[in-house]
């Protein structure tokens, strides 16, 4: 039986939420085919010697593909209403931002792209994260 619900409590804003939910599965989908090509192609990358950055392609790679999945999902449950993909939500795009302000000197267009994409995330979850619950029920 359906629960007659007063929307008065549900701001136009909640668009952001599930805004936030698409975007953080499909920033999800971005981070693990970079990963996925950084796997492909397995080899040491130096940008410049007096930059030092050297870091395997393999690890990073791993470790983008990992972030993609788990960013994905906690997505799929923001667009439900779950408190813990919020939360999770929060932590790991801030996790993104920082991975990808690590990639500026070797991408610095996609980073930049990837950085507005996260901080819009991060507005949408934490401002109006409450309101997905609230407009389900």
């Amino acid at each position: 039986m359906a629960k007659n619900v007063d929307r008065t409590d549900v701001s136009n804003w909640v668009g952001w939420v599930y805004f936030a939910g698409i975007m953080m599965i499909l920033l999800g989908l971005f981070q693990f085919i970079a990963g996925v090509a950084a796997l492909v192609h397995n080899q040491v990358y130096v940008l410049a010697a007096d930059k030092l950055w050297i870091f395997d392609y393999t690890t990073w790679g791993w470790a983008h593909v990992i972030l993609g999945v788990i960013i994905a999902a906690a997505g799929v449950a923001v667009m439900s209403g779950r408190m813990w993909g919020r939360v999770v939500g929060v932590f790991l795009t801030m996790l993104s931002a920082i991975a990808n302000f690590a990639f500026i000197p070797i991408y610095p267009l996609w980073s930049i792209l990837m950085l507005v994409v996260d901080g819009l995330v991060l507005y949408a979850l934490i401002a109006h994260g409450a309101e997905a619950k609230e407009d389900l029920e």
